[in-house]
Formats: structure tokens, C-alpha cells, sequence
């Protein structure tokens, strides 16, 4: 053992080159502590592993055995004869089978890095001593959580906290796509199993109606985003432009009138827009009773009139969330770039192409990834004001306004067939996961964040 063992660690070769103390600490957690009089650290080592072989004997090995099975034993009816009734009988439930599961294998990855970090101590502990140097006191380790290793104090809640209430519910839900978890396989009455990739392949081409209505949605999904991110961007934008100009009057004025539609809560407008647009209400009685059209507009109940509808409200609301955040960047653009290009000619359309908009996505970019990331994602707009319709024939359990995210939710509530929706999930996530970061890898990569010529 040399000095340099105690920042390189290899498992199998520090066994080798270890001495008894050392080789035994790969048997008993803590040996390479509490035999070199640590005796605090290591028999919290020797605790915790304890405590884990016991956990495993008592329930671990039936948890682990269950997330491969996710029951046997159904709900069943029995006759008693003493009542004179047929009773039920108690069932495996599968989704506790898979949760608990789920839970054994991270206790497992767990105590494994636990294990690793005993022994790693354990190396270094023997890498200390052929040095003639002192071991560290509880008491010194103790104080370097709260000195060179606060860091790894700080964050240790929180990565706990994390891996119990985001990761083991994450991991549960992926893993609920490799399952017929739907309407006719409802714990605790019935079982669900594994089914592989029979989900994706349901979606991809497996199924006809259920493909049909993914690559539909996805479609329109693209369609609604790109329209719902670009123009907002460009009106909002122009509007920013508009209300910048000189010798325009009463700027507060105007930027107050079209602040007033964000302050009020989104979903309070996007409802009073549904029952305005409704074939029987307002804007439909008002036109007709001017006589400009002799049947009601069927804004939100014909599928092409309807994507045209939420694209024209987005706007409305979120037009100006762009003009704030681009009103701040047009004021910081150098006047002497718009002087030298009037010297040279160039007209408003020219500066705009040529200055304006090259300096605005130089800022913007990582807002524009955003906006558009979260436009797939966009419920709350799609629900609120269409809930996804018109139905559509060709669809399953889907409008012709719903994106793949509204299409998930009622796949979950209505249909309940979680193991689909699941498989929608997950490729909604890798969609958005791959756009982000390809096109924030191209923006930020090479030194080209922040880049205007």
C-alpha cells in the first residue's frame, strides 16, 4: 500500500495487497475500524449491516421475489356455510408487490454503496497506518461534516428526501409501462403483470386506432407547440417594438392595458373564453344578431376551426409575457448598430432582420427552448378551453385538440388504463428530454451562448 491508496480505490486489488484487518472488513462492515480502535464508526458500520441482513431475511427477499411475480394468489369468492354467503378472499395486490419492490432494489443499491464506503474506509485506514500516521477520531470526522465535507452534510437530507418521494415514485411509474396495469386489471380485485414492450409496440404499430391516434396527436402536438412559441414570440416582439418607439405617447399606458390580461389568473380567462366561444354563447349571439353570420361559429366544436381558436387565445395570453421579457433586451440593444445601418441604407425591415431579431435569439435562445418544451406540455390551456374536443372516430379516448399530454390524462382518469398512459409518458418525456438537450448543446456548445456579431 502507498500513499496514493487513499484518493485511488480498487476493490478487488486493495483486497489482494490488504492485510488480515483490512480482508476482513470485506466480511464484517466496520472491521477495518473498530480493530483499529474506531470503535464508534465502526460499529455504526457493523449496525447497519446487521440491521440489513435482518431486513432482507425478515421481508427484503420476499419484496424482491414479488416485483418479478407482482402476485399470485387473485381475489377470490368462498362460500361460508356458517353465514350462509359467499365471502371474499384476500389477494396479492400487485401495485403494493411493484411499489415495495421497487423500494427493496434502491435499499439494495443502497447498503452496497454503503458497504463500498466501509470498505474504502477500511483501505485507507491500513494506507494511514503503514504511513505512521493517526487515524481520525469520531470526534475529526465528525468536524470535517461540518468543514471540508459540509457539503456532503448539506446535501444528504435532500438527496435522501429526493430518492423517497421523486425517484421511487419515478421509477415506479416508468416500470407501470412494462405492465397491463389497465380498467381489467384493477388491484387488489385482480392481478397485473409484466408485459414487456407490448405497450410501446401497442403505440408505435402493434395497434391501429391506438397508433393512429399517437402519431395524430403527435403530430398535432408539434404543430400547436410550433405555432404557440413562434408566434407568441415574433407579436410579442413586434408588440415590444411598437410600444418602444419614439414618439409614441403614454407608454405605461399601453403596457399596463396588455399587462392586465397576465395579472388575472390563466384559468380564470381561458373558462370565460370557453363559455364567449361556445356555439350558443356570446360572440356567436352577437354576430348573429348583427347579421353578419346566419349559423353559429363553431369555434370550439369543429376540429379545424378549434386548433385555429386555442392558437388565436394563446396568443392572447401569452403574448404579453414576451413583450415584458423582450421590452427589457430591445432597450439594451447599442443605438449606434440602428445609426450605422441608416448611414448605410438600410431601411426598418432590413434592421430588423439584420439587428433586431439576430440580437433578440442571441438572448432568447434558452427562453425559446423552454417556451417550446413547455407548449408540448401545455394542459392547463388545451383542458380548459376545448377539454380536448371535438371527439374524433379515429381516435381513442381522444379529441382532435388534444395534445399527447391531455391524451394521457384521460387515459388515467377516464379510461384508467395506467400502463398506456404510462408508455405515453414516457415518450413525451424522451421527446422533450432530446429536443432540450440537443438544441441547448448546440446554442451553449463551443462558446456560442451569448454569441451576436
Amino acid at each position: 500500500m502507498d500513499k496514493n491508496t487513499i484518493t485511488k480505490f480498487k476493490f478487488f486489488k486493495s483486497f489482494k495487497e490488504g492485510d488480515p484487518i483490512t480482508k476482513l472488513s470485506y466480511v464484517f462492515m466496520g472491521a477495518g475500524s473498530f480493530l483499529r480502535k474506531q470503535y464508534i464508526k465502526g460499529f455504526l458500520f457493523l449496525g447497519a449491516q446487521i440491521a440489513y441482513i435482518y431486513y432482507f431475511i425478515a421481508i427484503g427477499i420476499t419484496q424482491l421475489s414479488g416485483v418479478l411475480t407482482l402476485g399470485t394468489q387473485e381475489q377470490g369468492q368462498v362460500f361460508d356455510e356458517a353465514l350462509g354467503i359467499f365471502v371474499y378472499t384476500q389477494g396479492d395486490n400487485s401495485m403494493l408487490f411493484l411499489l415495495f419492490g421497487v423500494f427493496a432494489v434502491l435499499l439494495l443499491i443502497g447498503w452496497i454503496l454503503l458497504y463500498r464506503i466501509s470498505v474504502k474506509s477500511a483501505v485507507n485506514n491500513q494506507a494511514l497506518v503503514n504511513q505512521n500516521k493517526p487515524l481520525p477520531s469520531f470526534k475529526d470526522e465528525l468536524k470535517s461534516l461540518l468543514n471540508e465535507r459540509y457539503h456532503f452534510t448539506i446535501l444528504s437530507i435532500p438527496t435522501i428526501l429526493t430518492f423517497t418521494f421523486t425517484i421511487l415514485p419515478l421509477i415506479f411509474m416508468i416500470l407501470i409501462a412494462f405492465t397491463n396495469f389497465d380498467k381489467n386489471h384493477q388491484p387488489p380485485g385482480s392481478l397485473f403483470s409484466w408485459v414487456g414492450l407490448a405497450n410501446f409496440k401497442a403505440i408505435l404499430f402493434a395497434n391501429p386506432i391506438i397508433s393512429t391516434t399517437f402519431f395524430g396527436l403527435l403530430k398535432w402536438t408539434f404543430v400547436w407547440a410550433i405555432f404557440a412559441t413562434f408566434l407568441n414570440y415574433i407579436l410579442g416582439m413586434m408588440l415590444a417594438m411598437l410600444i418602444n418607439k419614439k414618439g409614441l405617447r403614454f407608454k405605461g399606458f399601453w403596457r399596463t392595458m396588455f399587462v392586465i390580461s397576465i395579472a388575472v389568473p390563466q384559468f380564470v380567462s381561458l373558462l370565460l373564453m370557453a363559455q364567449l366561444l361556445h356555439d350558443a354563447g356570446p360572440v356567436n349571439v352577437l354576430l348573429q344578431n348583427m347579421k353578419w353570420i346566419a349559423e353559429p361559429i363553431k369555434f370550439l366544436t369543429n376540429g379545424k376551426i378549434a386548433k385555429i381558436t386555442v392558437i388565436v387565445v394563446n396568443l392572447w395570453v401569452g403574448v404579453p409575457y414576451t413583450m415584458l421579457i423582450t421590452s427589457g433586451i430591445l432597450m439594451n440593444i447599442p443605438k449606434d448598430m440602428y445609426e450605422s445601418a441608416k448611414i448605410d441604407g438600410a431601411g426598418p425591415v432590413v434592421q430588423f432582420f439584420k439587428i433586431t431579431l439576430p440580437y433578440m435569439l442571441s438572448v432568447t435562445t434558452p427562453y425559446l427552448i423552454t417556451q417550446f418544451i413547455g407548449n408540448i406540455n401545455n394542459f392547463n390551456l388545451i383542458y380548459l378551453l376545448t377539454g380536448g374536443g371535438p371527439l374524433s372516430l379515429n381516435y381513442f379516448q381522444a379529441g382532435e385538440t388534444d395534445l399527447l399530454v391531455t391524451w394521457l390524462y384521460k387515459l388515467t382518469l377516464t379510461e384508467k388504463n395506467y400502463a398506456l398512459a404510462s408508455t405515453v409518458g414516457i415518450i413525451i418525456f424522451v421527446i422533450s428530454a432530446t429536443l432540450s438537450l440537443v438544441v441547448f448543446r448546440n446554442v451553449t456548445g463551443d462558446g456560442k451562448e451569448g454569441e451576436f456579431q
